[in-house]
């Protein structure tokens, strides 16, 4: 059974989508971006400041689930510029240790809002 995830305490989604889906044993995250929930607004910077808020709001979205990002199997990495790659993989490895997520980064050219990186996530859950 197909169930959402709702929290408050990650961006409200800007469309027709859920921040999250359980489906049976495994979550599906929706690409999040560097929004501050309290705000609705984007926290731009750099890459670096970019990618924490962005897995501060997929750690809340993962919390919701009753999961955490210990659970997080694959994850999908958009940047805005591949030149960022360095940036933000040294903010991706203090939110992670091995094994890590299996992971694709590619450069995504425009993202929305002018983000530099957007993140998705796959996880499994704490049950």
């Amino acid at each position: 059974m197909r169930n959402a995830i709702v929290t408050e305490k990650a961006p409200k989604p800007v469309g027709p989508y859920s921040q999250g889906i359980i489906e049976g044993d495994f979550i599906f995250v929706a690409g999040q971006g560097p929004i501050n929930p309290l705000t609705g607004k984007l926290e731009l910077g750099d890459a670096r400041s970019e990618t924490k808020r962005v897995f501060e709001n997929l750690r809340a979205i993962l919390q919701a689930a009753g999961s955490s990002l210990d659970h997080v199997i694959k994850c999908n990495v958009y940047l805005r510029d591949i030149n960022d790659f360095t940036a933000m993989n040294e903010v991706y490895a203090t939110f992670f240790s091995a094994p890590f997520p299996a992971r694709t980064t590619i450069q995504a050219g425009a993202l929305p809002g002018g983000i530099a990186v957007e993140i998705e996530c796959i996880a499994k859950t704490a049950r």
